[in-house]
């Protein structure tokens, strides 16, 4: 019985560990997920491909980092932010790679969205 308990409070500890983050990176779509929007060419800028996808094409909005694309449980509030780059604060669920968003909002460094000809990330 007790290394059930002991196994029980090992989980609980690991799940609120796991909890709340920050994330850095950009707002963009699942079918260009890493950012480029090159070869969708929905738009002239990153923004508007990236809103032309999720509207049009059943696209979901994600967190991009660099490396990795995140998908996010909030599906509106990324809208206003695409093709930005932005924290994310929430919880990741590691088995579906979804960020359980609390907020979003916009980086300090974060400039006016780009248009592919002034280059991608």
């Amino acid at each position: 019985m007790k290394p059930l308990i002991v196994s029980l409070l090992a989980a609980a500890a690991l799940s609120a560990a796991a909890g709340k983050q920050t994330f850095t990176g950009t707002i963009t779509d699942s079918m260009c997920a890493t950012a480029d929007h090159s070869r969708m060419r929905m738009g002239p800028t990153d923004a508007e491909c990236t809103v032309a996808c999720v509207m049009a094409h059943g696209a979901t909005y994600v967190l991009y980092d660099g490396k990795e694309a995140y998908t996010l449980s909030d599906q509106r509030t990324p809208e206003k932010f695409a093709g930005q780059q932005v924290k994310v604060v929430g919880t990741l669920d590691l088995k579906t790679q979804t960020i359980q968003v609390d907020s979003i909002t916009a980086a300090k460094s974060a400039s006016t969205p780009r248009s592919r000809s002034g280059g991608g990330l």
